[in-house]
């Protein structure tokens, strides 16, 4: 299977990049963004773009893919409608119909989060735009796609958040989450699980385009 990686510098992209190198199905691994992951591993190819909302010229090196894993986003912490917007849907989507132009037997994989809007019409600015995305990115004509709504995602394996303050919550909750994920195995998912959840469902399916924590974590892959 080859795939193509979109934020594989976040801490999401981290978890699904480590589990994509290690993955024997997985051939080669294209990873786009704005930025290197600087990490050298034979699979690992990637593309260094200033705006990934226009790949215009980049579609020799798009072509072919199986996949393709989106975990690029933003916080909406202080922003507006707008900028939030173009930076969650209208980059998502630009990219997305590209990808589907090119690749229409891939598997599209959207990283949204719980508490996502699907009616587009509630209060919450940003479940209203991730709504939005996700329902169009539902219309496109890939072979499948899936929309996965973690709620709380534990980072694995050396994995850390950008966001400092993000970052700082992980530490402090680390020693609780035993314990958390006992009171809530609903809402709680780690880094490897997402990342091993998206590879089988790219290779097998699942019964709903909408994959809340508890299906992430209920994933196996067919015997």
């Amino acid at each position: 299977m080859r795939v193509i990686l979109f934020g594989a510098t976040g801490m999401v992209g981290q978890g699904v990049l480590r589990e994509c190198l290690l993955d024997s199905s997985v051939t080669e691994v294209l990873a786009v963004g704005r930025s290197s992951v600087n990490q050298q591993h034979e699979k690992l190819d990637e593309v260094i773009v200033s705006d990934v909302s226009n790949l215009a010229g980049q579609e020799a090196q798009l072509f072919g893919y199986d996949a393709c894993f989106f975990t690029t986003g933003v916080s909406s912490a202080g922003m507006s409608e707008e900028k939030y917007t173009h930076l969650t849907y209208d980059l998502t989507l630009s990219a997305a119909r590209k990808l589907a132009a090119l690749n229409p037997d891939m598997t599209f994989i959207y990283v949204s989060g719980t508490g996502t809007d699907s009616t587009e019409k509630g209060r919450i600015m940003w479940a209203r735009v991730k709504g939005r995305t996700e329902n169009d990115l539902l219309e496109l004509p890939f072979k499948a796609a899936y929309m996965f709504r973690p709620g709380f995602i534990q980072p694995l394996h050396g994995i850390r958040s950008k966001t400092r303050l993000y970052q700082f919550f992980y530490d402090v909750l680390a020693p609780l989450m035993p314990l958390l994920k006992g009171r809530l195995p609903k809402y709680i998912t780690n880094t490897e699980q997402v990342g091993k959840a998206m590879l089988v469902v790219a290779r097998q399916g699942y019964p709903t385009p909408i994959l809340e924590s508890e299906d992430i974590n209920s994933v196996q892959p067919l015997p």
